[in-house]
C-alpha cells in the first residue's frame, strides 16, 4: 500500500511517523517540492496512491479521475476549501482532518502579532538598525476593542486568550448565531482590531466595508486571504485607513503580492501551525485518521 504526502513537511520533528507507517506496511512518498503543489504535480503525485496525507494543493475531480487507487484522504490541518468534498465522495474517496491540532498554535500566533503592532516592535527594531532612537506610543490590549469574525476553535482560544488580557472582546460567527454578539457591520463599525478566523473563500470585508471601519483599525488574517478584498486593502494601509495589517495566509501562495509594498503590513509565509507541538500533533493525528479509513 501507498500513502503520499501532499503537505510540503512531514515528520521534520523525526516522531517516527513514517517509520510508524512503514511498520503498517505502508510505503510513504514524501512531496518531492518542499511546497504547495501545482494541479498538474498533485495529479501525478496522487495516480499510484492508495492514501493521501493532504496539505493545501488542490484536490478535486480532475486528480480523483486519475487517481483509481486512491481510498483515502487526511488533511493535516483544518482548512478543507481545497478538497471537493461532493466528488471524492462521488469516488469513494474518505475525506478527514484535524480540528483540533491547530488551535493553540495559530491562537497564539495571532496573538503574538497583536502584541508586536500594538508596542510598534517591527517598527521601533528597524528604527535601531536604521541608527534611530525613536519612542513609538503603544497600545495595551485592555484599551482594545477586538471583533473576532468566526469563532470555531481557533476563534474561541483567540477571543479567550484577549478577553483575559482586558481587551472588550465582540463576536460575529454567520453559521453560529447563538455566540454572536453583535451584528457583522456593527463589529467593523465599532473595532479597534478586527480578528478573521472564519471559514470558507467567500469575501466578507469588501471594498464597500472598508468605509464603514474606524481610521487606523488594525486587522488581522491568520484564515484565508481571500476573506477580504486585497485591492481595497493596499490602499487603505497606504491612505492610514487600516494603522496595521497582519496576514498568515494569501491570495496566491508563495505571495509576492502589492501588501509587499506596504510598510505597515506584517505578513508571515503560512507559518502559524508551525510549532513543533503543534505539527506533531496534527501530524500524528492525521496519520491515525488515515490508517483508520484505510485499513
Amino acid at each position: 500500500m501507498k500513502v503520499v504526502v501532499g503537505a510540503s513537511a512531514f515528520d521534520e520533528n523525526g516522531i517516527g511517523l513514517e517509520k510508524y507507517l512503514s511498520e503498517n506496511g505502508i510505503e510513504v512518498i514524501k512531496n518531492p517540492y518542499g511546497r504547495r503543489l501545482t494541479l498538474e504535480e498533485t495529479i501525478e503525485h496522487v495516480k499510484e496512491a492508495d492514501g493521501l496525507l493532504a496539505g493545501l494543493e488542490p484536490l478535486n475531480e480532475e486528480v480523483f479521475q486519475k487517481a483509481d487507487r486512491l481510498k483515502a484522504i487526511a488533511r493535516i490541518g483544518i482548512g478543507m476549501d481545497n478538497v471537493d468534498k461532493e466528488a471524492a465522495k462521488r469516488y469513494g474517496i474518505k475525506v478527514s482532518n484535524t480540528p483540533e491540532g491547530p488551535t493553540s498554535a495559530v491562537a497564539e500566533m495571532t496573538l503574538s502579532a497583536l502584541l508586536c503592532i500594538c508596542h510598534n516592535i517591527v517598527w521601533a527594531n528597524n528604527d535601531i538598525h536604521n541608527g534611530r532612537w525613536t519612542k513609538r506610543m503603544g497600545h495595551s490590549i485592555a484599551e482594545l476593542k477586538i471583533f473576532v469574525v468566526g469563532y470555531g476553535h481557533i476563534g474561541r482560544r483567540t477571543s479567550d486568550l484577549l478577553a483575559k488580557m482586558g481587551a472588550e472582546v465582540s463576536i460575529y460567527d454567520k453559521y453560529n448565531p447563538e455566540v454572536t454578539t453583535c451584528e457583522f457591520e456593527e463589529g467593523l463599525k465599532k473595532a479597534d482590531v478586527i480578528s478573521l478566523h472564519a471559514s470558507g473563500k467567500d469575501e466578507i470585508i469588501s471594498s464597500d466595508m472598508f468605509s464603514l471601519i474606524r481610521d487606523g483599525v488594525i486587522i488581522l488574517n491568520s484564515a484565508r486571504g481571500s476573506l477580504i478584498n486585497e485591492q481595497a486593502l493596499y490602499e487603505a494601509l497606504n491612505s492610514g485607513k487600516v494603522g496595521a495589517f497582519w496576514g498568515d495566509a494569501f491570495w496566491n501562495e508563495p505571495y509576492t503580492g502589492i501588501l509587499t509594498q506596504c510598510e505597515n503590513a506584517i505578513l508571515t509565509p503560512h507559518i502559524s501551525t508551525y510549532t513543533s507541538l503543534c505539527r506533531n500533533n496534527m501530524e500524528k493525528q492525521a496519520v491515525d485518521n488515515l490508517l483508520r479509513d484505510l485499513l
